[in-house]
């Protein structure tokens, strides 16, 4: 695979320079929860109607039925980064407020996602991975279909030169690879990106570390949960959707959850250097009963957890993670019958 080659590479050649590179670096301490109409659920989807590539694609009956949800429902999607710009500075988000975002200019995004969203008057931002748009790869949208989105008020952010682990990359290479990346958007697009979305949502703290140096205002992972203001910006979650996961029930629960906030969270960097991880996190106040909490972590299920103080909780993971990505999702019902959702990405080097 080559995530695990990337990987495997970058253990053995990169590791400790990467870690001698930056601190160690925390999300934002949340000391209590956001009051109502502090929070914003962000969709993350990839390729439409490619049922030869399910891990990654949608089924177009389904995301039918996500945009028939949200067209429906009690719901407000706003545009990107006037959800970030509310969060920054305290403006208040109307409850249920949602975001959609696609990776990878693919060509299914635009033949087909793009006239769903259009008629049913849905924002949305594109995530452009530049190397194969310069290429003309016959998969993905030419230059002159972004700008097409972009004149229509699609927001364009930057998902690197390529879907590739930014891993496996040196710091020279990547920050080289960021800069190219951003002078294409220049020529083509008139403008730089400001928003990023981490390929694979594969990132470490030194990663992290250069896309802020790089001036992103905020980047994305892959990991479940809300953005709130209390939230790092440049570990922002996103609930993605594909075949195996994106039937309207499980939508429908993501997209009235509301965030878990936390602090302390250990460990601080998602590529792990013990296996399985020693996962705590510091439970903001007036969250609910935090007694209600249940973490769930890939292939073990239910893990135990252990409360090291009234609101400080570690999560007891059984068994190592095979060398790839894995999460912990952790889940607390509300008393109106909504979920508050945290999820935690592992890197698992071989």
């Amino acid at each position: 695979m080559p995530f695990r080659r990337a990987v495997r590479v970058f253990a053995a050649a990169a590791l400790s320079f990467w870690t001698a590179l930056v601190p160690a670096l925390r999300p934002a301490v949340a000391d209590s929860a956001p009051p109502p109409g502090a929070s914003a659920v962000v969709f993350a989807y990839d390729r439409f109607g490619e049922d030869q590539n399910p891990s990654i694609s949608i089924r177009i009956d389904q995301f039918e039925a996500h945009l028939d949800e949200l067209t429906d429902g009690d719901y407000r999607v706003l545009p990107l980064p006037k959800i970030l710009e509310a969060l920054r500075t305290g403006k208040p988000l109307p409850d249920r407020t949602v975001a959609i975002t696609i990776d990878e200019a693919s060509r299914s995004a635009f033949t087909e996602a793009w006239p769903r969203l259009k008629a049913a008057n849905l924002p949305f931002t594109l995530f452009v991975a530049t190397d194969a748009v310069d290429r003309g790869s016959p998969t993905h949208m030419t230059w002159g279909e972004i700008r097409q989105l972009a004149a229509a008020g699609v927001t364009i952010g930057a998902l690197g030169t390529s879907t590739q682990s930014m891993l496996a990359r040196s710091p020279e290479h990547l920050a080289a690879d960021l800069r190219r990346m951003s002078d294409r958007f220049q020529a083509e697009l008139g403008r730089r990106p400001t928003i990023f979305s981490y390929p694979q949502g594969e990132y470490s703290l030194a990663v992290r570390q250069l896309v802020m140096d790089q001036g992103f205002a905020a980047a994305f992972g892959q990991q479940s949960g809300v953005l709130h203001a209390q939230a790092d910006p440049w570990s922002l979650p996103r609930f993605v959707m594909n075949e195996t996961y994106g039937n309207v029930d499980r939508f429908e629960l993501a997209a009235n959850a509301l965030p878990l906030p936390v602090s302390d969270l250990t460990p601080d960097d998602p590529l792990v250097t013990v296996n399985p991880p020693p996962l705590g996190f510091t439970i903001a106040d007036g969250v609910g009963d935090s007694s209600k909490l249940a973490c769930f972590a890939t292939g073990q299920g239910r893990t135990a957890l252990e409360r090291i103080a009234e609101d400080r909780v570690e999560v007891r993971i059984k068994d190592p993670f095979p060398p790839g990505r894995a999460r912990v999702n952790c889940t607390l019902p509300t008393a109106d019958g909504r979920w508050r959702w945290l999820g935690v990405q592992f890197l698992i080097p071989e």
